[in-house]
């Protein structure tokens, strides 16, 4: 079991959405939180009012997709707490409409974040963590959209497979580095790493655009298929039947048993094994959309 009292989580994403709720989560449970997010006056907001609750919470405004600003998170938790036990890849963006109507700033902007965000706080936190010789973790979130392939959201589908096999690799990499300190399962490992997987929940996801640096803003408008990515994405997130809090309670939970996938939503999974039968017998992809969660297996 993982104990998470007077232990340092590292929160990326940290003023809203999930992250905030990581955030809360941690420090019920009395950890030190070191808090990070591209927003520095949401921040801001964010670890005073976690501050006034007692917890013991500073933040680092840190644009996760430069490599140089989270080399500077990790010195700012070191240099506040001495170490890190728990590292919460969490800030993410998206894109949708139709793949060749993406620009490259589209590419640029989700793949900055959502992959180079992640392998930034592996690169950097992970040999910390391993130096430290104690018990710790890493959550990545990724999302169902790196289980499955939905039409009208490729960039974003892209970016969380990438998540997705970045994490799963990162399991195996621990445990090849670590030989000798656990059994297998990852069971027992002082470093270890999970997966989370949430489908739709209400957060700040569908409006984050605001967060996109002007550097890769686009000069034209958006084209009617990304409009209408947009709004149903929308949709999509405010219909989510669990909250963010929702979420932070199983990753946590997850998190104490040192398991390594997290799937908020169980009932999907029937529509991603409907995926992997395509693969399986060779048949043309599914469109996930088209199923629903509870859909059972076709053969």
């Amino acid at each position: 079991m993982f104990e998470f009292a007077g232990k340092v989580a590292v929160i990326t994403g940290a003023a809203s959405g999930f992250g905030r709720e990581f955030a809360r989560k941690g420090a019920s449970l009395g950890m030190k939180l070191v808090l990070a997010d591209v927003n520095p006056e949401a921040l801001v907001q964010t670890v005073e009012a976690l501050r006034a609750a007692g917890a013991e919470a500073i933040g680092v405004p840190t644009d996760v997709a430069n490599a140089a600003q989270v080399e500077a998170l990790a010195q700012a938790a070191l240099d506040a707490f001495g170490k890190v036990h728990l590292l919460f890849n969490n800030a993410g963006v998206g894109s949708g409409g139709f793949l060749w109507e993406s620009s490259v700033n589209d590419w640029s902007w989700v793949f900055g974040v959502n992959v180079m965000g992640v392998a930034h706080g592996v690169r950097v936190f992970t040999p910390i963590m391993l130096a430290q010789n104690e018990p710790a973790h890493i959550v990545n979130t990724a999302s169902v959209a790196g289980l499955l392939s939905p039409p009208a959201m490729g960039i974003y589908n892209a970016s969380k497979h990438a998540v997705v096999s970045l994490t799963e690799t990162l399991f195996h990499d621990l445990q090849l580095a670590q030989t000798g300190q656990a059994a297998q399962g990852g069971e027992g490992a002082p470093v270890s790493c999970s997966l989370l997987c949430p489908a739709f929940v209400p957060t700040g996801i569908a409006n984050a655009e605001r967060a996109r640096p002007t550097a890769l803003r686009n000069d034209s408008g958006p084209t009617r298929s990304q409009i209408a990515a947009g709004k149903q994405l929308h949709r999509a997130v405010q219909s989510g039947k669990l909250s963010a809090a929702d979420v932070a309670d199983i990753t946590f939970e997850a998190i104490a048993a040192r398991r390594f996938y997290i799937i908020t939503h169980p009932g999907i999974m029937a529509t991603v094994e409907m995926r992997h039968e395509d693969i399986e017998h060779l048949r043309n992809p599914t469109d996930p959309m088209s199923l629903k969660p509870e859909v059972k297996k076709e053969a």
